[in-house]
């Protein structure tokens, strides 16, 4: 396994994201926009929801994530029987030591597989609350600071209703981005019958990177410089969600923070040691539209947050290039370099 100095570069990054990137890809046929926004939730150090039909292969996607790092991995099913101290643990009584014993829950692992997290009650649901935005759970008064990195990925499905609880806004805000793989091309199709055929492809995947590797890389996202016009812009385009006539609820500041997070994860998967508006842009969709709710007006005329979304990003103002021929957005920091 591949060892690092204490500050991982872009060029180290852009290595082992490529290693877990194929292997994902050895699973997951014919999606690699799908892998490459999980990887950039990763190194954004947030939360995935993957909302989609049944049979498209969202837990396949989380498993496979999951088991191309070398760190603990826990998976959740949620039924309407889960309670909350499954997830985050409980305290026992020790007879022999005469006092309580704390049981760790599911929560406690780097990668948390929440598989259909609708079927399980809010007040379940609501067990996830500080451990996705605090990175720590408390239990009797004592706090526990959870395992770097963490994140949960989390499936659920639109389509069938009965039996399921909608995930209230403050849970759906919690998450970084949301995605659907959607229907493989019938190329991919083909392709996935005759590796998916015989034996399931997650029985032969092996660890690519190291846990340790990944919180080195997080670390290296975060020195990734975003010049005042690009963080203007992600500002601009959140608050137009407050004010649009289609919608009764706009994104958050957590949203603001989330879409720039993930652009300079973005940034550094192209290589770059900068965001660029593209980096915005490419994610506003899949970032922002999961927190919004339409009127009912809009929802009468078939309006979707998606489609919000995209007529902000026509409307808002890009920043333009400086006008010393530099083709970063603003003013260009000392060192930054084009890899």
């Amino acid at each position: 396994m591949t060892t690092y100095d204490d500050r991982a570069s872009l060029t180290d990054l852009t290595t082992t994201v490529e290693r877990v990137r194929r292997s994902v890809e050895s699973v997951i046929e014919g999606k690699p926009e799908v892998v490459r926004l999980s990887l950039t939730v990763l190194l954004a150090e947030g939360h995935l929801l993957i909302e989609d039909v049944p049979g498209v292969g969202k837990t396949m996607l989380a498993k496979a994530l999951a088991r191309s790092i070398d760190c603990s991995v826990r998976r959740i099913q949620f039924t309407p029987d889960l309670l909350p101290s499954d997830i985050t643990g409980v305290s026992i009584w020790d007879q022999q030591r005469r006092d309580f014993e704390f049981k760790p829950g599911a929560i406690f692992a780097q990668i948390v597989i929440g598989d259909e997290i609708n079927r399980a009650s809010p007040k379940t649901q609501s067990a996830l609350l500080e451990s996705m935005e605090e990175r720590q759970v408390t239990i009797d008064g004592q706090t526990y600071e959870l395992p770097s990195p963490f994140m949960v990925v989390a499936t659920q499905n639109p389509v069938e209703m009965e039996g399921t609880y909608p995930l209230p806004e403050a849970q759906r805000d919690r998450f970084m981005a949301r995605v659907s793989i959607g229907y493989p091309s019938p190329e991919a199709e083909l392709q996935m019958l005759d590796i998916h055929g015989g034996v399931s492809p997650l029985d032969d995947l092996q660890p690519v990177a190291h846990a340790h590797d990944i919180v080195k890389l997080v670390d290296a996202v975060r020195s990734v410089h975003v010049a005042d016009s690009v963080r203007r812009y992600a500002v601009d385009l959140v608050a137009a969600t407050r004010s649009h006539p289609d919608l009764r609820l706009g994104a958050s500041p957590r949203a603001t923070l989330h879409l720039l997070r993930a652009a300079k994860a973005s940034a550094a998967l192209s290589g770059r040691e900068y965001a660029l508006p593209d980096d915005v842009q490419g994610l506003a969709v899949q970032v922002l539209a999961h927190r919004l709710l339409p009127t009912a007006q809009a929802q009468l005329n078939r309006r979707t947050s998606e489609q919000v979304v995209l007529e902000i990003l026509q409307r808002t103002a890009v920043p333009s290039a400086s006008g010393n021929g530099s083709p970063m957005y603003g003013q260009q920091p000392p060192g930054v370099r084009r890899l």
